[in-house]
């Protein structure tokens, strides 16, 4: 299976209430309550391909690293989602993880390197594993074969921290 053949399956960008509640994260984020979500979720910043204008979007974190601080996230809407395309567009940017911004740059992971994220993934989180096949509309058996192959279409994005070093007086995230 390939990207393109799963394309037509992605789940339709939320509009009216549900839009509104999926950005609820956002606000809270704002306020100082990033570490609410633990290392679950992170703030994304970015800037609008078409208009410049600063973005944001709360992304699930897939996989996390704070050796090499970086974070992978997915993109459940697809390669179509404006985040992703922004990302693509005008790759460095901040994410705030719990109370703490990071500049980063965003690399897009290959399909191999896909189908390794979403195993790993699967290991840790089986049940969120199969629930996002189901709403990405990603045929799965449960057995990791099947989960590998969802990862080779599912778009995942490392985003790594710009030097590697955190910033002064803010401590581990």
């Amino acid at each position: 299976m390939t990207h393109r053949d799963t394309a037509h399956h992605r789940p339709q960008l939320p509009t009216g209430w549900r839009r509104l509640t999926l950005r609820l994260p956002i606000l809270l984020f704002r306020v100082g309550l990033g570490p609410v979500f633990g290392k679950r979720f992170l703030l994304l910043h970015h800037i609008g391909r078409l208009t410049g204008h600063d973005r944001m979007t709360v992304l699930e974190v897939v996989s996390y690293d704070p050796d090499g601080e970086s974070w992978i996230v997915a993109s459940g809407f697809g390669p179509k989602a404006d985040w992703y395309q922004n990302l693509q567009a005008q790759p460095k940017t901040i994410l705030q993880f719990r109370n703490h911004s990071r500049a980063v740059t965003a690399r897009f992971l290959s399909p191999d390197e896909g189908a390794e994220v979403m195993a790993d993934y699967a290991r840790r989180h089986p049940r969120t594993a199969r629930r996002l096949c189901a709403f990405m509309g990603l045929p799965h058996d449960g057995g990791e074969a099947s989960l590998r192959e969802a990862g080779r279409a599912v778009p995942f994005v490392r985003l790594e921290s710009a030097d590697g070093s955190r910033r002064q007086g803010r401590g581990r995230a």
